[in-house]
């Protein structure tokens, strides 16, 4: 199954950091947050991975380009023809990973529409580039499977709200992003779509995920959620950032599953 990251937004929040590169990039324990969602998923199989890139998005390629030399052991003979010789596999060996190139401003429903091309699975992941959870994503994905439904979130309640999801059971019958009342669970991200809700979008610069797909996917009765119970996090700020950073430190990256 191919697992769709969304790289491309700006991270204003964060801009002490996004002023240099993109908000997946930024790093907790030395490495990129998307470098731990990619691991997260990895940790259950799935290695197919579809980016799409946005603001700043070279950085992203490069890392990733150079990732292979960066993190092995090679022999480099000078002759411009021959090219180096490595000697150890990293552990990210089996990731394919496919980079596009989804506009500046383009909204999340848009990004997603215009990298259809590339997916290659009838159902697919898709997940935020700035989330970190103990998921469990092979049962997310059974579950996704058992309602037949066209689409599944993660209902997660963190300590603050980010939006707003009421639920009849495992069915999302009303969707809010980031209401200004109410409580409750909210969206966490990690999807799973069938690859018919690409009808949902269009690759226009303005199309929505949140306001717009999402919340016409739960008026039609075609939008599950999973319940998580466990750990979950967003880094919209310097604020989580150093609270993820304080996690890895000190051995608590509950996200850590590899």
């Amino acid at each position: 199954m191919d697992t769709i990251i969304l790289c491309g937004g700006r991270g204003v929040r964060l801009q002490e950091e996004t002023e240099f590169r993109p908000k997946p990039m930024v790093e907790i324990g030395g490495k990129p947050m998307l470098w731990h969602i990619m691991e997260i998923y990895s940790h259950y199989g799935y290695n197919r991975f579809i980016l799409a890139l946005g603001y700043k998005g070279e950085h992203i390629k490069k890392y990733f380009y150079d990732y292979r030399i960066v993190s092995s052991d090679f022999t480099l003979v000078m002759n411009p023809h021959k090219p180096p010789k490595i000697h150890s596999v990293p552990d990210e060996c089996d990731w394919e990973i496919t980079f596009v190139d989804t506009g500046l401003d383009t909204l999340k429903g848009g990004r997603i529409k215009r990298l259809e091309k590339y997916i290659k699975s009838d159902n697919f992941h898709l997940t935020y580039g700035d989330c970190v959870a103990n998921v469990d994503i092979k049962e997310l994905y059974k579950f996704h499977i058992s309602h037949n439904s066209i689409g599944t979130l993660t209902a997660v309640r963190p300590p603050s709200r980010f939006g707003e999801l009421m639920l009849s059971g495992d069915k999302v019958i009303k969707f809010e992003e980031k209401p200004q009342l109410g409580t409750g669970a909210i969206n966490g991200g990690f999807f799973v779509f069938k690859k018919e809700f690409m009808q949902y979008l269009t690759p226009d610069v303005n199309c929505d995920l949140e306001f717009g797909a999402l919340q016409k996917l739960a008026r039609d009765g075609e939008l599950r959620a999973y319940s998580h119970e466990g750990f979950w996090q967003c880094m919209d700020n310097v604020r989580d950032r150093d609270y993820l950073n304080k996690l890895w430190q000190e051995g608590q990256a509950f996200w850590k599953l590899w």
